[in-house]
């Protein structure tokens, strides 16, 4: 017999993943520039220029049979210790290149540190609204995933619903912000209190709660004042994943570490179970040319000022146009209360109007659509009018 769980998990897309197929068939149907495709996160940004640059100096320069072959299982030596270094000098830390495990991407990340500290039964807590692929991810190491709402309207922590959700079974508690699906980024107000509680329950269960930051957007905050607080700074049992899909405009190319603070109790077995998990999942040796690339490009972004713009032109038409939106402060989601209760319904009527966003339910959040504005600033222009007669169908 097969695995059903996960012959079921390959028969059903997700629903966003549903709704981007059904928007390339609608745009063969009636034309590209006629359907409003908000429905997901892919980098409407190219690469920087240094992106492509690098990769045909390291082409030309690098001995073919080692660019192209095998690295340490973790990752190149060389590349950890480059990364290494980098965050000790941007975040303060003292991480050395044994702290860093390269992947194939935040996905790969978490999957591995999922594995290499859960045990069958424990709990990982998340906040709502959350990406969804966190319930897939800790079934598939054993554990049960826990939503916790945030605060309604604002979606910082709630840290009475979180207390009441902590138990003798938590292992461990994943935090992503700036945030995917509502842009918020979690102050360094609520990182400091976050801490505070999970030190303390810690220490009432005689048990190690872990958290991880999935930092995949980490570099697409917009405004100066804003600041994302780095975790290892304020919590020693804490764990990096990162990613440069966004920050690169490379999703594609599946590039990313985890980074293990060096501060936390027992470092040793935590970066081992990792490399244990790695190994056991066969995310062994990301892929080295694009290792060798992080290596010069590290401190590189993509124009995320094309992301503000676009934020800042679809949050002003959609307040004025009557809708409730959560101002995001980054990543490129905008979060918009939805006009009726069922959000799902409000999606399908969108798609009267060629618009194609995501019901919040998928991301644990009823009454609420996420809207990906990582688009053309053209598309954005285009699609307005349509969002006017939406609102106007409820008026």
């Amino acid at each position: 017999m097969l695995n059903e769980k996960n012959v079921c998990l390959g028969k059903v897309r997700s629903s966003i993943r549903e709704l981007f197929e059904y928007g390339k068939a609608r745009k063969a149907e009636i034309g590209e520039d006629k359907v409003f495709d908000f429905s997901i996160g892919n980098p409407s940004v190219p690469a920087p220029r240094e992106v492509n640059d690098t990769i045909a100096e390291i082409l030309k320069t690098y001995d073919p049979v080692q660019l192209h072959g095998y690295t340490s299982a973790q990752g190149d030596y060389s590349v950890r210790k480059v990364l290494s270094d980098y965050i000790n000098t941007r975040f303060g830390t003292t991480l050395n290149a044994d702290c860093l495990y390269m992947t194939c991407g935040a996905a790969a990340s978490l999957t591995i540190t999922l594995n290499a500290i859960l045990n069958n039964g424990d709990e990982v807590i998340t906040f709502a609204p959350y990406f969804p692929e966190y319930k897939v991810f800790t079934e598939h190491a054993g554990g049960k995933l826990i939503a916790v709402d945030c605060e309604e309207d604002t979606f910082r922590l709630d840290f009475c619903k979180l207390e009441s959700s902590l138990t003798a079974h938590t292992k461990a508690v994943i935090i992503n912000s700036p945030n995917n699906p509502s842009g918020v980024v979690y102050s360094e107000e609520d990182i400091l209190k976050l801490s505070e509680t999970l030190e303390k329950y810690s220490a009432k269960y005689g048990n190690t709660i872990y958290l991880i930051a999935d930092e995949p957007y980490r570099e697409l905050v917009f405004d100066k004042s804003v600041k994302v607080p780095y975790i290892m700074n304020y919590y020693s049992d804490s764990i990096v994943c990162y990613s440069y899909s966004k920050s690169l405009s490379l999703p594609g190319e599946r590039i990313g570490y985890i980074a293990v603070n060096d501060k936390m109790q027992n470092f040793s077995d935590v970066y081992a179970g990792v490399c244990g998990a790695g190994r056991a999942l066969g995310f062994v040796c990301a892929p080295n040319l694009f290792q060798q690339l992080i290596k010069k490009v590290y401190n590189v972004t993509s124009d995320i000022s094309i992301y503000k713009k676009n934020r800042d032109k679809l949050y002003n038409a959609l307040t004025e146009y009557g809708f409730k939106v959560v101002k995001p402060d980054g990543a490129f989601y905008m979060f918009v209360k939805s006009p009726e209760q069922d959000a799902k319904a409000f999606c399908e009527r969108a798609k009267n109007y060629e618009l194609l966003i995501v019901a919040g339910d998928d991301f644990g959040c009823k009454g609420y659509v996420r809207i990906s504005y990582c688009v053309s600033p053209e598309m954005i222009e285009r699609a307005l009018p349509a969002f006017k007669k939406l609102a106007e169908s409820y008026a």
